[in-house]
């Protein structure tokens, strides 16, 4: 239960839904913030989801478990139906991992603290059990040696990676990454990039808003551009830096890019 499935070499469209949004809005009082999205994410596909500030990007993935809770249309993650009950929350959350911009580690609490507080409480795994599971996700991101730490004795790319350790800690079915390196330094990027490109391999299910076009370029299945609470347009990395069919997507990468 508890190791990410492996890379499946069956083509993404093909492989069971794993998220389905269907003309899903979402208002903050009179803003329109989402308009009528409509987005499968397969299992294991690997989704970056690109465009300006204020474009809907990050509302669009904290509506997936609820962090944003949508006024109109549908979302159901795994086969279970977000918004409809509380108890249905609780199992979409305790199946999707987040990862924050800032972190949101708890500050008193150490490294190996953190990422054994959800197994322990949400899925009632003894301490023990619960440490081995941590230990062995800090290997992964590469930092076990900062478990009996405090997150204020880390830099900003080592906290990140304790995030994702954290998120994967749960055993999430699906990953949601909301700008995970807007916050770091230059220099850390890379180290939590690299973390993300190796989750990718593994098959894991992920979304990622991001400005990293490399990133994007190297990981993602499908690259998707929002602009104004719309999907502008999406496809294959390949197809969408070499020719995009919008003059919003256009206009956009050209700046992006350029930068």
């Amino acid at each position: 239960m508890l190791t990410p499935a492996p890379a499946d070499s069956t083509p993404a469209g093909e492989r069971p839904v794993m998220i389905r949004m269907a003309g899903v809005e979402k208002y903050y009082g009179t803003y329109h913030a989402l308009k009528a999205v409509n987005l499968d994410v397969h299992q294991g596909e690997r989704i970056v989801i690109c465009g300006p500030s204020g474009s809907g990007k990050s509302t669009l993935i904290r509506c997936i478990n609820a962090l944003e809770h949508h006024q109109g249309g549908e979302i159901v993650v795994d086969g279970t139906q977000v918004g409809k009950s509380s108890r249905g929350l609780d199992k979409v959350r305790a199946e999707v991992g987040m990862v924050f911009q800032s972190f949101n580690l708890f500050p008193h609490l150490t490294v190996l603290q953190n990422c054994t507080l959800a197994p322990r409480k949400v899925r009632g795994l003894p301490p023990k059990e619960a440490e081995a599971i941590a230990m062995k996700y800090l290997e992964r991101v590469r930092i076990p040696e900062q478990a009996n730490k405090y997150p204020g004795q880390l830099s900003g790319g080592q906290q990140q990676r304790v995030a994702i350790a954290r998120a994967l800690c749960m055993a999430p079915k699906v990953m949601l990454f909301d700008e995970p390196t807007s916050a770091l330094d230059p220099e850390m990027v890379k180290e939590v990039l690299d973390t993300m490109i190796s989750l990718a391999h593994d098959g894991m299910t992920m979304i990622c808003v991001t400005h990293e076009m490399g990133f994007a370029r190297q990981v993602a299945d499908r690259v998707i551009f929002m602009d104004k609470g719309e999907i502008v347009e999406e496809g294959p990395p390949a197809t969408f830096f070499a020719n995009p069919k919008s003059e919003r997507t256009r206009t956009f990468l050209g700046q992006i890019l350029h930068h």
